[in-house]
């Protein structure tokens, strides 16, 4: 009797935890979990010591810029059990080994690199970001990453004008994510206009007030900083929303940027 009564707990017991996974998803959502960081070219720390600093946020993408061209990125993977690359072919500014790239654990669909130079007269060029689309539990996502110049006060022109009003309105996956080291603070002009094109940043979801944050110089806190100048956003879908995240506080900095990173649940219904 005593036998079957502990049978009878360890069965309830095992359904109860099926029970719980299931009503954990019930809702449909897709949990993505992404990171941005700026590199320095890897000047400050290997893609190995990068890779094990990622780890324990086991990620689904990552967006990297100024990054070394070559098997970097795929180094970085190693590390991580994640064997997807894309690495563009655009060096920010034409500066040695600053280039842009996307991580993944599922495989590409598609990738490309938009330029997105301009003719004004306090922006480097180039500039670009790389696209790639994979799927996420069979739903596409197209995942952006970027290095651009800041234009604090650009209503039409810029590389954050040109990324919000010529490249992401050509976008037709439903769920997107846009990361990456936009050189701008949130409520610059360039940061309003791509909340204004239907893009949320994470900071919001997460109630994180980065007024009192920042970003840049991770290596050089003192005597002041540039405020959070690394975003992640994504499309503002009917149901979508940030469940975790933040900014990843590091005792030994391996940049002079910090990473940012973003837990983003997305249903799986899209109603447009």
């Amino acid at each position: 009797m005593k036998k079957t009564l502990i049978l009878i707990a360890i069965t309830l017991s095992g359904l109860l935890a099926v029970s719980s996974l299931f009503s954990a998803n019930s809702n449909g959502s897709i949990s993505v979990r992404v990171a941005a960081y700026n590199v320095e070219y890897g000047k400050n720390a290997s893609p190995e010591e990068i890779g094990r600093m990622f780890k324990p946020y086991n990620l689904d993408i990552v967006g990297f810029n100024e990054v070394p061209d070559g098997d970097w990125t795929a180094r970085v993977g190693k590390a991580l059990g994640m064997k997807y690359t894309y690495v563009g072919k655009i060096s920010s500014a034409n500066h040695k080994d600053k280039y842009k790239s996307i991580l993944s654990r599922t495989p590409f669909e598609a990738t490309v690199e938009h330029e997105l130079s301009v003719e004004r007269r306090r922006s480097w060029n180039p500039a670009s970001c790389v696209k790639a689309v994979t799927k996420i539990d069979s739903v596409p996502f197209a995942f952006y990453s970027l290095h651009i110049c800041r234009s604090k006060d650009s209503h039409n022109t810029g590389h954050a004008y040109r990324l919000a009003n010529e490249v992401l309105p050509k976008e037709k996956t439903d769920q997107v994510i846009v990361l990456g080291d936009f050189n701008n603070n949130m409520g610059d002009v360039a940061m309003n206009m791509l909340e204004a094109s239907g893009y949320r940043p994470t900071w919001k979801d997460l109630k994180i007030d980065v007024s009192k944050e920042f970003t840049y110089n991770a290596l050089e806190p003192e005597p002041q900083n540039s405020g959070v100048i690394d975003h992640i956003f994504y499309q503002g879908l009917p149901g979508a929303k940030v469940t975790d995240g933040g900014i990843i506080e590091l005792k030994k900095p391996l940049s002079d940027h910090k990473p940012v990173w973003a837990e983003i649940a997305f249903p799986r219904d899209i109603e447009r």
